[in-house]
């Protein structure tokens, strides 16, 4: 494997800036007869950039001013496309799209106004986008010669994945309604070419019971395919005379929750063949299928996104437990893999904390997850918990430098995987559906047990964290559970009712899913509103907070700091004036990384 480590002995442990610049990752790998394309993201400024691979020479495409970055639906993605002498792409600042030819020099813009794009999806002549405007989402075409924009579809809250045959004869796409999320149930529609133009289109499947379907993708035989959740995972199946039927498939997720647009974890190729990725007890594998057998190319890898193909390599964006996210490209005679960009741990091998699995029994059910052994330390060392965002969201066993950096100071790490997650079948994934506040709480607990019997921690010194929804989980636990000695809320939901009240349209209806309706299930919001509950909370608590945030407000981080103040709980909070919902700058990370460690200390050393 040609990957490379540092290799000299490190006598401090990894600081919280080394721990922040190495986290580089990378997105939306793209092939086509110019080459190999990326987009890459790098903390020390917070831009993403188009990277392109050809020949073995690698440069960067996206010039100064510029940033790869879709906000459709707020998580963005497809945020780029290839065309046929370059790249198409969304620029971070304006919203707008781009076309830059790699014999040019800067881009041109290809539209203007106050529309967002993403989904991009090149097809000869013009482009395939979902567009974004005062609320309303459609499917829309931009021609590359005119820039005249046509509506594809319009009618439906959201869309997805628009994509043509190969013989632009058939059009597919993923749409959804309201209150459903692409994760609960979505629609796969159809339409086919005729003399004037698109036929009416057909449902091909989500029109009965619910079922949540992605990734649409035709053959070179335009026969049209999809990952459905009908058998209780996300699995690969096949339209036959306008009917969906299974490929033979591994009982497991194929893909992760859509929470972003552009996703790719397979791809069909001829003959029922396809390449994909999926997840075994958290833990991803790769493989080349075909009615039942399985070529692996997993190798020493646990986590695969981006998926391409052509004759010679399978290419993928993948981490290890020992290397973070790379551009791999892997032999598929000799299976031999050649890293084209990343990779690098800026730890030695053997310092680096390897993932265990993770499942324990939670009141009736079970829940899962990863182990971090601490480095170095006594016997029974503190714990932190990871709570994930989302929460319809995952944690993955791979290299994570935040990680490593609680592992290096002695401290054990259960990063979660709570039910409600995504990766482990529709059910444990619909465990979260109005009980949020409830499973996920339950679960952070028990691992606290769990570990403790196990001898593998000190359940007395056990700390909490999360960001988003994590936050909201870590807030619950605190004020309705006493197992933890101190938690950390980043950009965390103190209140679901403000929440709900403030949250972008995509997210509108999230929260009647998982606590209710804010009128009829009053008394339940009441119940699972932390700030409603901050007398409960005894445990010291540190906050970080962007001050542009728009998701989670900052008044909402603001009246929890207060009324824990009023309380006499020792608490500290830190705001960031340039920070959004999930913080981007380096140096701004790094604070909060190191802070945190400063205040779990500081909690140990006084006794609180």
């Amino acid at each position: 494997m040609n990957e490379t480590h540092a290799s000299s002995s490190r006598a401090e442990p990894l600081s919280a800036a080394q721990a922040v610049a190495a986290g580089i990752d990378f997105a939306e790998l793209q092939l086509g007869p110019l080459g190999l394309f990326w987009n890459e993201y790098r903390p020390e400024d917070g831009a993403c950039r188009i990277w392109h691979w050809r020949d073995a020479k690698v440069r960067c495409l996206t010039p100064d001013g510029f940033s790869v970055r879709s906000r459709v639906y707020e998580y963005g993605g497809g945020s780029f496309c290839l065309s046929d002498d370059g790249v198409l792409f969304v620029n971070e600042a304006d919203q707008q799209v781009y076309h830059q030819s790699l014999d040019a020099g800067r881009p041109v813009a290809l539209t203007s106004g106050d529309r967002r794009y993403g989904d991009l999806h090149f097809a000869p002549g013009q482009l395939l986008a979902v567009e974004e405007h005062a609320k309303q989402h459609r499917l829309v075409s931009i021609g590359l010669a005119d820039h005249q924009r046509s509506v594809l579809a319009e009618g439906a809250d959201f869309y997805a994945a628009p994509i043509l045959s190969p013989d632009q004869k058939r059009l597919a796409w993923i749409e959804w309604s309201r209150p459903h999320q692409p994760w609960t149930a979505t629609r796969l529609l159809l339409a086919e070419r005729n003399d004037s133009g698109w036929g009416e289109p057909r449902c091909v499947a989500g029109q009965g019971e619910e079922e949540s379907i992605q990734q649409p993708r035709f053959d070179a035989a335009n026969r049209l395919y999809c990952l459905t959740d009908r058998g209780g995972y996300w699995q690969p199946w096949v339209e036959n005379a306008g009917v969906l039927e299974p490929l033979t498939a591994a009982e497991a997720d194929h893909a992760p929750a859509p929470w972003q647009l552009g996703g790719c974890t397979w791809l069909p190729m001829n003959d029922d063949t396809y390449l994909a990725s999926w997840t075994e007890a958290g833990f991803g594998r790769l493989g080349l299928c075909h009615r039942g057998t399985t070529e692996d190319f997993t190798g020493t890898y646990s986590r695969f996104r981006s998926l391409a193909v052509d004759e010679q390599f399978v290419y993928t964006i993948a981490a290890s437990p020992t290397s973070p996210s790379a551009v791999i490209a892997i032999g598929r005679q000799s299976h031999d893999v050649i890293v084209l960009a990343g990779g690098v741990a800026p730890l030695p091998a053997e310092q680096i904390s390897r993932p265990r699995t993770l499942r324990y029994p939670v009141a009736s059910s079970e829940a899962h997850g990863f182990f971090y052994p601490a480095m170095g330390a006594k016997a029974k060392p503190p714990l932190v918990v990871f709570i994930h965002g989302g929460p319809t969201s995952a944690c993955y066993p791979m290299f994570d430098p935040r990680i490593q950096y609680w592992t290096q100071r002695g401290f054990a790490v259960a990063d979660l995987n709570y039910r409600g997650s995504s990766g482990y079948g529709r059910a444990y994934r619909q465990a979260l559906h109005l009980n949020w506040g409830v499973v996920d709480v339950e679960d952070a607990c028990a691992v606290v047990a769990h570990l403790d019997e196990q001898g593998l921690i000190d359940g007395r010194l056990a700390f909490i964290r999360g960001g988003s929804a994590g936050g909201y989980t870590t807030l619950c636990a605190l004020a309705f559970r006493n197992v933890f000695r101190a938690g950390a809320s980043l950009y965390g939901v103190s209140d679901p009712v403000a929440l709900g009240r403030a949250t972008h349209k995509f997210e509108g209806d999230y929260l009647d899913w998982l606590i209710g309706d804010p009128k009829v299930d009053a008394e339940r919001y009441r119940a699972r509103t932390p700030l409603l509950h901050a007398d409960q909370i005894r445990a010291p608590m540190i906050f970080f907070q962007g001050e542009l945030d728009a998701v989670v407000v900052p008044q909402q981080t603001r009246d929890m700091v207060e009324a824990l103040k009023d309380n006499g709980v020792s608490v500290e909070a830190h705001y960031y004036p340039d920070e959004r919902h999930g913080f981007r700058k380096a140096m701004n990370q790094a604070h909060a990384l190191e802070h945190e460690w400063l205040f779990y200390r500081k909690v140990m050393n006084a006794g609180l």
